[in-house]
């Protein structure tokens, strides 16, 4: 489970509640079934006809996504392709046959199989490239669709909002309901707007980040790859890539993989 998304969701929603509950008001004035209906109902309607059904489909595993924690070892892969590098230098790149199938990163185990299948550097770039290209399109469709449904949901709150205000405007020969229609016509707005701001548009950002960072590691895995393939040094292979990891990500990836600063900076030539 991925904690900063689902504390991040309770911590905005609840401060909310918190808050209007603080200044005297009750739960049960916030809850507004046709309000919800007409908010949620038209956000997620709005928002499915600009895309395929395929892609629709596809919203509970991107939920998934940014719902489950994903841990990103990028100072153990940068280890397990200084030692693939190792190995080339002192078998040759046919020497990694053995090696691929072990390998548990989809994308590095089909870079590695690349550059022993194919002897032209520049076409395993290529299709290296495309793959990350590729990979990145499917992504953006899905943040996408999140980032649509906040664009709409506050409108969906406004449209709701009118509705009410209408069905209030019909009803004034009784003054004593108006009140109450009012407030239950604003929470419509309520609805489309914390939605949008607690939910979608989060949602999104979330699933950016996670796009972001697995493109940082395929491309990290690329160009490791390829500088096997050129025949490069264990230590020159590690200090190219430690280049995508700066600052507070390279501590975190070395805590993931269990490695400390300094253990991260050996050299393995021994390999």
């Amino acid at each position: 489970m991925d904690l900063t998304t689902v504390i991040g969701i309770v911590l905005g929603i609840a401060s909310l509640v918190i808050a209007f509950v603080l200044e005297g008001g009750s739960l049960g004035g916030l809850l507004a079934p046709t309000a919800a209906i007409i908010v949620f109902g038209g956000t997620i309607g709005a928002t499915i006809v600009g895309y395929s059904l395929s892609e629709v489909l596809t919203i509970p595993k991107l939920l998934g996504i940014a719902f489950k924690n994903r841990d990103y070892d990028v100072m153990g892969t940068i280890e397990t392709i200084v030692q693939l590098g190792g190995k080339a230098r002192r078998e040759g790149i046919l020497g990694l046959e053995s090696e691929v199938a072990k390998l548990e990163n989809p994308f590095l185990r089909q870079a590695i199989q690349l550059i022993i299948d194919i002897t032209d550097m520049d076409a395993v770039r290529s299709i290296l490239e495309q793959q990350i290209y590729a990979m990145e399109q499917r992504h953006a469709v899905g943040v996408g669709m999140f980032e649509a449904a906040g664009g709409y949901a506050p409108t969906m709150g406004i449209l709701g909002t009118v509705m009410g205000l209408v069905h209030v405007l019909g009803s004034l020969s009784d003054p004593s309901s108006l009140g109450p229609a009012i407030a239950v016509a604003f929470l419509a707005t309520l609805y489309g707007v914390a939605s949008a701001n607690l939910l979608w548009l989060p949602i999104a950002a979330k699933l950016k980040n996670k796009s972001q960072k697995e493109k940082m590691i395929n491309e990290l895995i690329m160009e490791g790859a390829l500088a096997i393939y050129s025949g490069r040094n264990p230590t020159q292979i590690r200090t190219a890539l430690l280049a995508f990891v700066k600052g507070e990500r390279a501590q975190l990836s070395a805590g993931e993989s269990g490695a400390t600063p300094g253990e991260v900076g050996k050299e393995l030539t021994e390999n």
